[in-house]
C-alpha cells in the first residue's frame, strides 16, 4: 500500500479501533459499476452532496467528464483530482462554477488511488481503491484485459468512514489549493448542521441501484473469455451491499448494535443443537445478518394479495436471485405456531424451519439487550427466556423453545457466544454454489 495515499492514512487511522479497516481486491469492471451505481444516486437524491473524487489520470477523467457535467448540476461541488493530461482543463465540465480539478504531481501516491466520495446530508457513500502493484499482480505481470485489472480497497456507506475520508482527502487538497480546502471545510460543516433537518434517503433504494448495476455488467462480461473470476467478484460485490445495508441498519441503533452478529451466533448454535446440515446452517446464519432489512417494514398492508403478501423491505433481496431463499425466510419470521402472525398467517410447520429459529432467536436477543440495561446479565437471560416461555406453543414451536433453554442455560453457567462482526470483503463464502446454498427447498406454502 503507497505510504501517504488516502487508503493508507484512513487504514492507519482505524487500526488500533473496534472496526479496523478490512480490504477486498476488485476488479475494474466490479468498480466502474459500483462508481456508476452511486453516481446514479446523487442524480435521485433528497439532498445535495458534496463529491471527491480521483481519476489516477486525466485521461479516465475525460471519459467520464460528460456524465459529471450532469451530476454537477444535483452538487453542491464536485473536485476532480488526477494526473493532468491534454484536455484535463479544457472540458466544459471542467469550467462549471461548482467544479474545481486539482491537478496531482505524477509522484503524488494519491495520483495512483481510485476515489468516489460521497458526503451529502441525506445518504454517504464511497469507493476508495488503489491499483495492485507489479509485485502484487506476480509472475503473469498486469493483465492484457484493461477490465481485469485490479485494485484492493472498500466501499462503503457509513458515515463516520466516509467523513474520515473527505477530512483526510481536504487535507491532501490543501497541499495544492488552501483556499480551496477551506472552502470545502464550509460545505462539511454546512453538511452537518443540514443531516438532522433532512428525511435520510432510502437506502434499500440505493442498495437496490447498486445491484442493479452489478448484475447487469455481469452480464456484459459473459461475452468476454474467461469471465468466471470476473463473474464471481461482481456477486461477491452485490452480497456486500447488502450486508453493509444490515450493518448500517445496526450501527443506527445504538441501543442494540449488535443484533445481527449476536443473532447469528445465536441462531448458528440453535441450528448445531437441532443436527441441521451444513448448508442450513449457513443459509441460517446469512438470514441472521440481513434480518433487520425486514424490520424497516412495520405495517403489512394486505389489500386482496393472494395468501401470502410480502414485506416489501425484505423483498429488496429479491433483485440478487441467489438470495432469494434468505428473502423468503425473512419475509416469514413474523408468522406465528398458531396461524395469527404475518404476513401470511401461516401455522405450524407450513412456516420455513428457518423462519421459525430466526425469529424466536430475533425475539429473544432483542429482550435480553434491552433487560441487559438494568438487569444482571443472569437476570436478563432469565426474564427474557421466560417471555418466550409463555409465548410456547402459540407464537413459538416448543420444541424450538426446549432447544433454546439449553443455549440459555449454557449461557447461564459461562458459555460465551462467538459474536464476531462479518468480514463483508470476504462474505462470499456464505453463498458458494458447492455448500447446496440455494439447491434446498424450505418447504414454504405461498412465498
Amino acid at each position: 500500500m503507497l505510504k501517504g495515499s488516502i487508503l493508507q492514512q484512513l487504514k492507519s487511522a482505524l487500526e488500533n479501533t473496534n472496526r479496523p479497516l478490512n480490504l477486498g481486491v476488485y476488479y475494474k469492471n466490479t468498480l466502474v459499476a459500483l462508481c456508476h451505481a452511486l453516481e446514479d444516486c446523487i442524480l435521485v437524491s433528497g439532498s445535495q452532496p458534496l463529491v471527491i473524487t480521483a481519476f489516477q489520470r486525466g485521461k479516465w477523467y475525460l471519459q467520464e467528464a460528460e456524465r459529471y457535467h450532469d451530476l454537477a448540476q444535483k452538487s453542491r461541488h464536485v473536485v476532480i483530482m488526477a494526473a493532468p493530461e491534454t484536455g484535463f482543463a479544457d472540458h466544459p465540465t471542467s469550467k462549471l462554477p461548482n467544479v474545481d480539478l486539482v491537478a496531482l504531481n505524477p509522484e503524488d501516491p494519491v495520483a495512483q488511488e481510485w476515489h468516489l466520495i460521497v458526503l451529502a446530508p441525506s445518504y454517504t457513500a464511497m469507493v476508495l481503491c488503489q491499483e495492485l502493484s507489479e509485485a502484487d499482480y506476480g509472475v503473469g505481470g498486469r493483465p492484457t484485459i484493461d477490465l481485469e485489472r485490479k485494485f484492493y480497497g472498500f466501499w462503503t456507506f457509513e458515515p463516520a468512514r466516509v467523513e474520515k475520508t473527505i477530512e483526510l482527502a481536504i487535507a491532501q487538497i490543501n497541499s495544492y489549493n488552501p483556499e480551496l480546502a477551506q472552502h470545502l471545510k464550509s460545505h462539511v460543516q454546512a453538511i452537518a448542521q443540514e443531516t438532522s433537518q433532512v428525511e435520510p434517503d432510502d437506502l434499500n433504494t440505493i442498495v437496490t441501484r447498486v445491484v442493479d448495476y452489478l448484475q447487469t455488467s455481469e452480464y456484459s462480461i459473459k461475452q468476454i473469455e474467461h469471465h468466471q473470476v470476473l463473474d464471481s467478484n461482481l456477486v461477491s460485490n452485490e452480497l456486500q451491499a447488502f450486508l453493509r445495508l444490515g450493518q448500517l441498519i445496526d450501527l443506527a441503533d445504538t441501543g442494540n448494535p449488535l443484533a445481527a452478529a449476536e443473532v447469528a451466533a445465536i441462531a448458528e448454535i440453535m441450528g448445531q443443537l437441532l443436527n441441521l446440515p451444513a448448508w442450513q446452517v449457513k443459509r441460517l446464519r446469512l438470514a441472521s445478518l440481513l434480518h433487520r432489512i425486514a424490520a424497516q417494514s412495520v405495517n403489512v398492508q394486505y389489500g386482496e394479495a393472494p395468501s401470502c403478501p410480502l414485506i416489501p423491505a425484505a423483498q429488496v433481496l429479491r433483485t440478487m436471485p441467489r438470495l432469494s431463499a434468505i428473502a423468503q425466510i425473512i419475509n416469514h419470521l413474523s408468522e406465528h405456531w398458531d396461524g395469527s402472525g404475518q404476513p401470511a398467517g401461516l401455522i405450524g410447520e407450513t412456516i420455513p424451519l428457518e423462519s421459525r429459529i430466526l425469529g424466536l432467536v430475533a425475539d429473544f436477543q432483542q429482550r435480553f439487550t434491552h433487560l441487559s440495561q438494568s438487569h444482571t446479565r443472569e437476570e436478563a437471560l432469565s426474564t427474557a427466556f421466560d417471555r418466550c416461555q409463555q409465548d410456547r406453543g402459540k407464537v413459538w414451536e416448543p420444541k424450538l423453545v426446549d432447544t433454546l433453554e439449553l443455549l440459555v442455560r449454557g449461557m447461564q453457567q459461562g458459555l460465551i457466544l462467538p459474536v464476531s462482526p462479518t468480514k463483508i470483503s470476504s462474505g462470499m463464502w456464505l453463498i458458494e454454489e458447492n455448500s447446496e446454498f440455494g439447491s434446498r427447498k424450505s418447504g414454504v406454502v405461498g412465498g
